[in-house]
């Protein structure tokens, strides 16, 4: 697969869980009263949007973007499961881990795209 097809894979599928989570805040907004799951998911939608554009237009913030959204996603479901209980401990420690390991792979990834390219 071509790199620049990747990146633009990559910028899609970004994009797209941006959508995915920004679905959730109008529900959270109405009825929730959990403000630190609607932080989450918020942070969620901004950070994957903003990685999706870095990531699309190759910026070298892209990489720390992606990681922002890595982290926001564990500490997302490590609320859900730790301090909330909705959903079981190991569940959310393996999506947070899970979470963590395709997010530096796909900010090494970026990263090292971004600066063959730039430079």
């Amino acid at each position: 697969m071509n790199r620049s097809t990747t990146l633009l894979l990559i910028a899609v599928v970004l994009a797209g869980y941006g959508v995915y989570a920004a679905s959730f805040v109008p529900a959270m907004l109405v009825g929730s009263r959990m403000p630190a799951l609607l932080i989450g998911f918020v942070l969620q939608a901004v950070c994957a949007l903003a990685a999706a554009f870095g990531v699309w237009r190759r910026r070298r913030w892209a990489a720390g973007a992606v990681m922002l959204l890595g982290v926001s996603v564990a500490g997302t479901w490590l609320v859900e499961g730790f301090i909330l209980g909705i959903v079981a401990y190991l569940h959310a420690l393996l999506v947070a881990a899970i979470a963590v390991i395709v997010t530096l792979v796909i900010a090494a990834y970026v990263n090292r795209q971004s600066s063959i390219v730039n430079d």
